[in-house]
């Protein structure tokens, strides 16, 4: 059966004290929270800076059996070489996050606003990819949503993300045996609540994926005053607690 994994960009939001995590927790105490919550969130750290291996093996061993970590490929990667010869570094940030083991999830490679379409290039990144690793791409230049890029995503099982960033928001094209969603707010732009008809219309989304057997991961990037979690939770409620992966100590309410 596909499973269906809701959660957030980041759990490790000082801002979320008093309104989802309790006010005086330790930040040391924020993971083994969030995992209690939700299934799985998105690693943004590994963006800025590869982490050490023994930080990737303390996420493992602090979240729940089954917990997932969606991996945000390196800029180094993404903003520097703009995806030309990806084989050392794609080897390099493998090595680190092949330590989440198991729960590893999908990666995530954002590209940069300035970073038009260029087939050929994204041709040759897709062939680099290991196989067996579940791959999305985040395009944040419209350029980029063509049939041409759509056709080699699914060529290659990578899934197009589909996010309403406002720099680009995508289509929502399904190009790969999974759905990855990325929610930057309402406006795309990392503040505000959805509106209920939003999520209902998400949920709707949701549930039809899923009964094509397809995987599907939604992380909520509107991290301004707690709207990611309590919108990630309304979003497992419409799509049902039976239609959820969540493991037997998912119980607290994020409020």
């Amino acid at each position: 059966m596909a499973q269906i994994r809701i959660g957030c960009s980041g759990w490790h939001y000082t801002g979320w004290r008093g309104l989802f995590y309790p006010e005086k927790m330790p930040t040391k105490d924020f993971l083994a929270y969030y995992g209690q919550c939700f299934s799985t969130t998105e690693l943004n750290n590994p963006f800025y800076r590869l982490p050490k291996a023994q930080t990737a093996a303390a996420w493992r061993e602090g979240t729940p059996e089954g917990f997932l970590f969606a991996w945000k490929a390196s800029r180094y990667l993404t903003h520097l070489k703009r995806l030309k010869d990806p084989e050392e570094p794609l080897s390099r940030m493998m090595g680190v996050a092949g330590h989440l083991k198991e729960k590893l999830g999908p990666i995530l490679v954002q590209l940069p606003p300035s970073m038009k379409v260029d087939r050929e290039r994204l041709a040759r990144f897709l062939g680099a990819l290991p196989k067996g690793q579940r791959f999305t791409l985040e395009f944040r230049h419209p350029s980029w949503y063509e049939a041409e890029v759509f056709d080699l995503l699914s060529d290659h099982d990578v899934a197009l993300c589909l996010s309403d960033h406002a720099d680009a928001p995508a289509p929502w094209e399904v190009t790969a045996s999974f759905v990855y969603v990325r929610g930057h707010g309402p406006g795309g732009r990392y503040y505000g609540h959805y509106s209920d008809e939003t999520l209902k219309q998400w949920g709707d989304d949701v549930g039809r994926w899923r009964s094509g057997r397809r995987d599907v991961f939604v992380y909520f990037d509107n991290d301004q005053k707690t709207a990611a979690p309590k919108d990630a939770r309304k979003l497992m409620d419409i799509v049902g607690g039976a239609a959820l992966w969540t493991p037997d100590t998912l119980s607290q309410d994020p409020g």
